[in-house]
């Protein structure tokens, strides 16, 4: 993976006059589907805009505001497939071309900082940042389990987490990063992605 070519070379992104403007469900999943074939990468996708909405949804924020979250994990990696030398560089652009909200467009941009050279600053980035790996970890465990996430518990993630074999692709130092980022513990990180990610793909 070649890190340089995915950094974004800039921290700010779109135009503060376009602060509110957002694109339906409908279109984001219209472009979801332009660019993306892989369904295990659509259902991730899927799965960090739920938890991004639902995270907001908890702490009571309007509607307006969790649909902005929303956009931002559904989106996230919209240009993996196609671009993945340049990643988050498509996406990035797309959203600013459609004058989307910034705090979108620099949620999705912050969501790997050693890859694209932005810091999670505001709740919403560093939540994306914090679901992004861990979600994906959490539903391989589920695809071993018998009962996939019915009765999973804490202690069980985290001995996928000290395995570095299993799902060998999610980087544990990321997660640890994030989680200091969004100042959230590991297990109260782990016991929502549980608790919500069972109702993604419904």
């Amino acid at each position: 993976m070649n890190n340089s070519a995915m950094n974004l070379n800039r921290t700010e992104f779109g135009d503060p006059q376009n602060s509110g403007n957002v694109i339906s469900e409908n279109e984001a999943f219209e472009l979801l589907h332009a660019w993306v074939e892989n369904e295990k990468l659509i259902a991730h996708m899927r799965q960090v805009g739920h938890l991004m909405r639902s995270y907001a949804k908890e702490k009571a924020y309007s509607e307006d505001v969790q649909h902005k979250w929303f956009l931002a994990g559904l989106l996230h990696d919209a240009d993996w497939e196609k671009w993945p030398e340049t990643h988050c560089n498509k996406i990035v652009e797309e959203l600013e071309d459609r004058n989307i909200d910034p705090e979108i467009i620099r949620a999705i941009a912050s969501h790997g900082p050693k890859y694209f050279g932005v810091d999670p600053k505001t709740e919403m980035d560093k939540m994306l940042y914090a679901f992004d790996e861990l979600s994906g970890l959490i539903h391989a465990y589920s695809l071993m389990r018998p009962n996939g996430y019915e009765g999973m518990e804490v202690k069980g993630v985290k001995k996928r987490l000290k395995d570095k074999t299993f799902a060998a692709q999610v980087s544990r130092e990321d997660i640890a990063d994030a989680c200091e980022r969004a100042e959230i513990s590991l297990d109260d990180l782990i016991q929502f992605i549980v608790r919500h990610q069972i109702d993604a793909l419904s």
